[in-house]
């Protein structure tokens, strides 16, 4: 999970998909397409922070086989090119399944240069059954209430009352749901992506995608490799192994990263006095999640409650600071409200967290076969946990719906494609998310792709995070389609950033202004 980028030799670069000044609803010949979509019509729903910003909605099929069929409804966003150089239309994404992505529009729009920004109508959209969309799905309300069982199923008790709670949730969800769930899933996404591209009148559309984003963006290319025009993906997904395979993958990953964090937190014994070997550190994080399986904090924060507390660490290491804190306070000075606050902020889901949900079990259930008989996934997750304990099970609860779940499921697609222009992948080699060898098989099955890779980072979503060695690279690809050309594994490689300071870090984490704050709030957990 950890394997070393190649370094970058060679300085070549190649132009994708570069115009100027041409409306995106023209051909080639100059003659208008007529779109099989009405015109969108944008209205402002401007906020404090991105006062341009419009939004407008977008009926399509539910079954794209069925055109004439039933329809559901598309929120869109949208912040208008400014400049006479006119790029088309960037379709952003932040993942999940499941993730919101209104808000990214104006994120983006505002993070790019400003003078790449204004060449772009940057599109956010709410995929079928996400947040404004319409229906939204919310198969069990309060399903993630506290406390929950113990994730870990050390005795048979446990083990049914989590397996209950699967049932209960796919039960849920057949019955509020059952006409709409055979059409949850990914390549229906992406015929939405394309009937945007037709209400916006483009030829072709740019993408930005970030986590299961690049799966999405993946699919997208895969069935209109026309009309694509530039792609963007950051932190990708292994379309090799979804979706079982890539959740235990992701277990030895998050692991691994959890590791990261203890070993900070012992570099830092000075202000979290709790050791300074990385292993004791570890032992005494681990009798905290025994002591709250016996007494949960605040009677809210118990075992399972403190593993979704501590995942969002693996997400992004701004977070590392908050957690150390809320750890060291309730290890030394016997303090639950740091913990409980800590919950709160990271590990708690309110009703859009139950609406993501709902979509990401119906996404993955519905993409891919997943096992049907539990004996496979009680002897696969104890032979992870055995040299993964940090959040095997809780994984494994968060999936096990797909067990029960009650449609059938789909073939992944081949998503392999040389009709592509230029692709520009970034990937950190530890991230836990998305482990590195996504973007490596990617790179590879997407021709004449290029990989950018963040030599010893472990964030998951890295561009437009602060690292001006990315960006730099993103900013000239959207520019004009530059992309680096080396030899090896990765055509660029840029150095991480610093894992933060204890006390400045917890500081600035708080009042969330920095753009990895704002980023990763945006794209969420368990992506």
């Amino acid at each position: 999970m950890r394997k070393r980028a190649a370094a970058l030799c060679g300085a070549a670069v190649v132009l994708a998909g570069t115009f100027t000044a041409v409306p995106t609803e023209a051909s080639a010949s100059g003659t208008a397409t007529t779109p099989r979509y009405a015109e969108l019509s944008w209205k402002s729903c401007a906020t404090e922070d991105h006062p341009t910003l419009q939004c407008a909605s977008l009926n399509v099929p539910l079954d794209h086989r069925r055109p004439e069929g039933e329809k559901i409804t598309l929120a869109l966003s949208r912040v208008p090119h400014t400049a006479r150089t006119y790029q088309g239309p960037l379709l952003v994404n932040p993942g999940g399944p499941g993730g919101s992505g209104l808000t990214l529009a104006g994120f983006v729009a505002s993070s790019l240069p400003a003078k790449v920004a204004a060449q772009y109508d940057v599109i956010g959209f709410d995929p079928r059954g996400v947040g404004a969309s319409k229906p939204a799905l919310d198969c069990r309300p309060g399903h993630f209430e506290p406390v929950r069982p113990d994730s870990l199923p050390t005795t048979p008790a446990i083990e049914r009352a989590n397996l209950d709670r699967a049932k209960s949730f796919a039960a849920a969800c057949r019955k509020k749901y059952a006409h709409l769930l055979p059409y949850i899933h990914t390549t229906g996404a992406a015929r939405d992506l394309d009937a945007i591209r037709q209400a916006l009148g483009a030829q072709r559309i740019s993408y930005f995608g970030y986590s299961y984003g690049t799966y999405l963006g993946a699919v997208y290319a895969k069935l209109f490799p026309k009309r694509v025009r530039r792609m963007v993906l950051d932190s990708v997904v292994d379309p090799t192994d979804v979706w079982y395979e890539a959740n235990l993958n992701q277990d030895v990953a998050f692991n691994d990263r959890h590791r990261a964090f203890l070993a900070w937190v012992a570099g830092n014994d000075s202000t979290y006095r709790l050791g300074t070997d990385p292993e004791q550190v570890e032992a005494r994080w681990y009798a905290m999640r025994a002591a709250l399986a016996e007494k949960p904090a605040g009677g809210t924060v118990g075992a399972s409650e403190l593993e979704d507390t501590f995942v969002p660490g693996g997400y992004y290491n701004g977070y590392w600071p908050i957690l150390a804190e809320a750890f060291a306070a309730y290890v030394n000075d016997k303090d639950p409200e740091p913990l409980v606050e800590a919950y709160d902020d990271f590990g708690a889901v309110d009703a859009s967290g139950d609406n993501g949900y709902s979509v990401y079990t119906s996404v993955q259930c519905r993409d891919a076969g997943w096992p049907r008989d539990w004996r496979r996934w009680r002897e696969d997750n104890w032979a992870v946990y055995e040299k993964a304990p940090f959040m095997t099970w809780n994984n494994a609860w968060y999936n096990a719906p797909c067990a029960f779940w009650p449609t059938g499921s789909l073939r992944p697609l081949n998503v392999a494609n040389g009709k592509l222009p230029p692709v520009l992948l970034f990937q950190a080699t530890g991230d836990a998310a998305t482990p590195y060898e996504g973007g490596v098989t990617v790179h590879r099955l997407l021709a004449g792709s290029s990989l950018v890779v963040e030599e010893g980072g472990g964030n998951h979503g890295v561009t437009l995070s602060g690292n001006a060695c990315l960006d730099g690279h993103l900013a000239a690809y959207l520019a004009d389609g530059t992309v680096p050309r080396g030899h090896g594994e990765a055509d660029a490689v840029c150095e991480a950033l610093p894992d933060p300071k204890p006390a400045a870090a917890a500081a600035r984490a708080r009042s969330a202004s920095s753009n990895g704050s704002t980023l990763h709030g945006l794209l969420g957990f368990r992506h």
